[in-house]
Parts: structure tokens; C-alpha cells; sequence
């Protein structure tokens, strides 16, 4: 055996590859879960982006203390955090006073590759191909199971419309996040840390001086659990693990695992919540799910 074949690979493994989507995967549907479970208590959708800004912010802003000269002038930057950010997380926390965790599934990472192709097609002229258009029209049939019961009305107890389209409203703020990012080409890492300071460092007085506030209504495990896990889960840690499976799968292959999120959501809420999935959430979720997985890998 020649030395060169005993040198250990200097390219990591596939399996590191999927085991760091699969992480990503987890992270993001407990979002979802641990979003929603928020919104059920007596928390405001206020006191949850506090708890996560906060969070996150005193955690990377040892790591913040020398961004790039002119950082903080940059009105891309401002605008990737507040779009991306403060308006995002503002909307998604509302939404899930409001609506359940299978309805953020499908109208939260379900709706983004129909709304970011949308969008790159208006904003960087980026036509997609018919290919890629046919693995949408799943997407948009799910969202409309998910509205079927409302429209026929055969849902039971309080409409969940509002919060949909909170839920809506934050998808799109995230996929408009997601367009400027790949637009103006910004390091993910100088990003990660500048959106959660930016945004914190706008939302924190005004949350302090004049919002409703129920921190004093729920157990202390409540807050902590919101704190950590918003604050450095999605924010720092999936950010992390995605850039990861992308470098090793590729975009395509890693967006076709995302695609799992909407299920994962939906029937973790069942045990973790008591919510109910009903035959039309079910196909909404399936149809979501199937239609981010053509998205991902169609051309």
C-alpha cells in the first residue's frame, strides 16, 4: 500500500453530510413546536422575540466586537436584518398565538422555495424552468387544504385565518431575506451575527418602554426553554449545521431533506401538543413536504 492511500481522507463523509441536515431538520421543526408551545401559555409574542434576541445577542456578541469597518452604516445589512430579523420573527411569534404547528409547517418552510422562486424571478429576473415550476403546483394545493376547512366551514373551535396569515406574512418576510442574501452575497457568519444584534438593538427599548409583557405568568423552565432554545438553536446552531450539509451534499440534496420539516412538525404536535391532524392537514402537509422535495431537486 502506497503512503498517499494511507493519509486519511482530507474530504468529510456523506454521512457527516446527512447527519448535518438531519441536525438542521430537528432544529427547525422543533422550531416550529417550540414556537407554538410558547404561544399557548401566557406569553406574549413580544416577551418570545425578546427572550430570543436576547438570548442570542449576548451570546455572539463576544464574537461581534470588530465587524468590518462600516458594517453598521451598511443599508443592505439593515435591511437583512430587519426583513430577515425583527419583521420575521415579529410575525411568526404572532402567528402562533394564533394558529397551530402544522399550519406554521406548511406556511413557514413548506411555502418557501414557491415564494423565494417568486421572488427571484421579480427581483433578480431568475425565470425558473418549467421543470421547477411543476414541483410547485403540490406546494400550492397543500396551502389550500390547509384553507379548505375554513372556506367549506368544517373547522371546529376558533378560526385560525389570522394567524395564518401572520404566518404567511413571515414566510414571505424570510424568503424576501433569503432572495437579498443570495443577491448581494453577504458571509453567512457576519450576517448570523449582525441580524441578531441590529435587530435586538432596535426591538429591546421599545419592548422594555411600551409592550405588553406576561415573563411573570409562566414557570421559569418556560422562560428558559424559549431563551435557549430560540435564541441559540435556529439563530446560531441550524445556521451552522446547514451551511455544513450544503458544503458536503449540495444545495439540492440538502433542501430535498429539508422538505421533511412540514411532517416532522405536523406529527410531533400530536404527542407534544394534543393538536389534531385532520384529513386535510394531512394531505397539506404531504403535498407541502412533496412539492419542497421536486422544488429542491428539479432544475
Amino acid at each position: 500500500m502506497s503512503a498517499a492511500a494511507t493519509q486519511p481522507s482530507p474530504h468529510p463523509s456523506v454521512l457527516q453530510g446527512y447527519l448535518a441536515a438531519l441536525g438542521t431538520v430537528f432544529i427547525w421543526a422543533g422550531f416550529i413546536l417550540i414556537s407554538r408551545l410558547g404561544g399557548k401559555t401566557s406569553l406574549t409574542g413580544w416577551d418570545i422575540v425578546a427572550l430570543r434576541l436576547g438570548t442570542a445577542s449576548l451570546f455572539l456578541l463576544p464574537f461581534s466586537l470588530n465587524f468590518p469597518a462600516g458594517t453598521w452604516r451598511d443599508k443592505r445589512m439593515w435591511t437583512m436584518a430587519l426583513t430577515g430579523g425583527l419583521i420575521f420573527l415579529v410575525l411568526v411569534y404572532a402567528g402562533f398565538k394564533r394558529a397551530p404547528a402544522a399550519h406554521g409547517g406548511i406556511l413557514l418552510p413548506g411555502m418557501q422555495p414557491f415564494l423565494v422562486t417568486a421572488l427571484a424571478w421579480l427581483l433578480m429576473g431568475a425565470r425558473p424552468s418549467r421543470l421547477r415550476l411543476f414541483g410547485l403546483i403540490p406546494i400550492a394545493a397543500g396551502v389550500a387544504c390547509v384553507a379548505m376547512p375554513q372556506i367549506l366551514g368544517a373547522h371546529e373551535g376558533p378560526s385560525t385565518l389570522a394567524g395564518d396569515a401572520l404566518l404567511l406574512g413571515g414566510s414571505l418576510a424570510w424568503a424576501i431575506y433569503s432572495v437579498l442574501v443570495k443577491k448581494w452575497a453577504v458571509d453567512a457568519w457576519l450576517l448570523t451575527r449582525f441580524v441578531a444584534l441590529a435587530s435586538c438593538l432596535v426591538f429591546m427599548p421599545v419592548y422594555l418602554a411600551f409592550l405588553p409583557k406576561g415573563l411573570d405568568q409562566v414557570p421559569m423552565s418556560m422562560l428558559l426553554l424559549q431563551g435557549l432554545y430560540q435564541g441559540l438553536g435556529p439563530t446560531i446552531v441550524a445556521m451552522l449545521l446547514f451551511l455544513r450539509a450544503v458544503a458536503i451534499l449540495g444545495a439540492e440534496r440538502t433542501g430535498a431533506m429539508v422538505a421533511l420539516v412540514p411532517v416532522m412538525a405536523g406529527l410531533g404536535a400530536v404527542p407534544l401538543l394534543g393538536e389534531p391532524l385532520t384529513g386535510w392537514l394531512i394531505a397539506g402537509l404531504l403535498l407541502v413536504s412533496g412539492g419542497a422535495f421536486l422544488s429542491a431537486r428539479l432544475k
